[in-house]
């Protein structure tokens, strides 16, 4: 064995054995009293956040809700606009202070009090066109802004509507997807459970699968909704939207207001969100 490795290991045991004697002298200190830092499962007290009523939900100042339907050129009707005007409505929100918020945040907002940025707007698609994809989205995206497009499952991957994939890459960007119905039947018309399943049980599911995530939100076809057919989409869905429908006291996140947009000046876009939703500070 080195030299040297016996020098410093017969140190080594010196100064052990030397402290032991001076530690046998000493007087043996309390052990003190180990306090576990973890809490048991049965000890755990989850406090729930209490949740606003109807009449508190319906209290709260109303946040605006836009639906676009076919972004365009060469075509008129109350649902169509051109691409031109489409750019300058987002343009105009961002110029004016507007931050765009998800249905999940509206639902917090309404039921839990939580806070929301300055001048929120929610920007939402109905019907699945193609060009929602194709030219909301990146429009919207330039801004920093994200949508809600609503499926109408029937029209998958076909002539002018979104593909799967396509609808799958706006969940993946951030976008909010949600369901317009199977075939865009008014919920007015639902009578019986197989008319639900076909409707809505049954397209959430495929949805659910096509994006990977849950599908919580639902706008009403034709924006017609009556009081049994908000009842029964709260088992199923968080939020509903209607199209200038008077809200439902009793169901209110079923019938959430929404205004159409049509071909329009972006001021005359203002003044509309204004004239519907009010200026009260949120």
């Amino acid at each position: 064995m080195n030299k040297k490795l016996i020098i410093i290991i017969s140190i080594f045991f010196t100064f052990n054995i030397s402290s032991c004697k001076h530690a046998a002298n000493r007087p043996i200190p309390e052990t003190p009293a180990i306090v576990n830092p973890t809490v048991s499962k049965k000890d755990t007290v989850i406090v729930e956040q209490p949740e606003n009523s109807p009449a508190q939900i319906l209290a709260k100042p109303e946040i605006p809700v836009l639906c676009y339907h076919r972004i365009m050129d060469g075509k008129k009707g109350d649902y169509t606009l051109s691409l031109t005007t489409f750019s300058k409505h987002i343009k105009i929100l961002a110029d004016s202070g507007y931050h765009s918020i998800s249905p999940t945040q509206l639902y917090d907002y309404l039921v839990y009090n939580k806070a929301l940025p300055q001048k929120p707007v929610m920007i939402t698609f109905d019907d699945s066109r193609v060009e929602h994809a194709e030219i909301a989205a990146p429009v919207m995206e330039k801004y920093g802004f994200r949508g809600e497009f609503f499926i109408m499952t029937i029209t998958y991957n076909k002539r002018n509507y979104m593909t799967t994939v396509q609808i799958a890459k706006l969940a993946n960007a951030g976008h909010t997807i949600g369901l317009h119905s199977w075939d865009h039947t008014m919920v007015t018309k639902y009578k019986e459970a197989s008319d639900w399943q076909k409707q809505l049980v049954m397209p959430k599911e495929k949805l659910e699968k096509i994006v990977g995530k849950p599908i919580e939100y639902w706008a009403y076809p034709n924006g017609v909704y009556n009081h049994e057919g908000a009842k029964e989409l709260s088992k199923y869905i968080k939020l509903s939207f209607t199209l200038f429908s008077k809200r439902d006291s009793i169901l209110p996140l079923q019938t959430i207001r929404r205004i159409i947009v049509p071909e329009c000046t972006p001021q005359r876009l203002l003044k509309s969100m204004l004239r519907t939703f009010g200026n009260k500070k949120i």
